[in-house]
């Protein structure tokens, strides 16, 4: 996995965070709903690339 994907994956868990957060702030559900799917987003891509590393190695 290169150092690229990792970042981009690491962002798109933060950005999900941040607009999670800012949904509950806000109390904006539809925010919050769309800040935990880009964390999952993000969190499940960085775990496929962790199995495509692991049978590299």
């Amino acid at each position: 996995m290169g150092a690229d994907d990792k970042l981009e994956n690491k962002t798109d868990e933060l950005k999900g965070k941040a607009k999670q957060g800012i949904g509950e702030a806000t109390d904006d559900r539809d925010l919050q709903a769309e800040g935990q799917a880009d964390q999952t987003k993000g969190g499940l891509k960085q775990a496929g690339e962790k199995v495509k590393d692991a049978f590299k190695g």
